[in-house]
């Protein structure tokens, strides 16, 4: 059975650093290996210049990766980043970002996904991250 958006929310509620939950990110939808979710626009996130902050969408990035994997083991277990690759190909201004994380390997100790952050409205990606995480529960 497909975990809810409301456990995933509640995963982002019990397990994330406080400086994360900053991030106001909600999750959107989830599939069998997949999580989409939102981060709201906020001039608290932006650098000099307008544009969101790459470090906000890598964290954003990160943390959209641990839904996706929750989905798709079919609960929560605890989990970390082994390597993460984040490439910025356009800046966003005044609008909230949707984070797809896709897992694309499940194995018993490691887990491998894609990340698409897109500008909402606009429909253009704004980066591309691809991750490793170890599980270790």
């Amino acid at each position: 059975m497909t975990m809810t958006t409301a456990e995933a929310d509640k995963i982002l509620a019990d397990n994330f650093a406080p400086w994360v939950l900053v991030l106001g990110l909600s999750v959107e939808a989830l599939g069998e290996d997949r999580a989409i979710l939102r981060m709201p626009w906020s001039q608290g996130l932006a650098r000099e210049g307008g544009a969101l902050s790459g470090q906000a969408l890598m964290a954003a990035a990160d943390t959209a990766t641990v839904i996706a994997v929750s989905a798709a083991r079919g609960t929560y277990g605890p989990m970390t980043t082994v390597q993460q690759s984040t490439t910025f190909q356009r800046a966003v201004t005044g609008s909230d970002v949707l984070i797809e994380a896709v897992v694309t390997k499940l194995g018993r100790r490691m887990a491998f996904a894609d990340i698409t952050m897109t500008a909402e409205g606009s429909g253009e990606i704004a980066a591309h991250a691809s991750t490793v995480y170890a599980l270790l529960g």
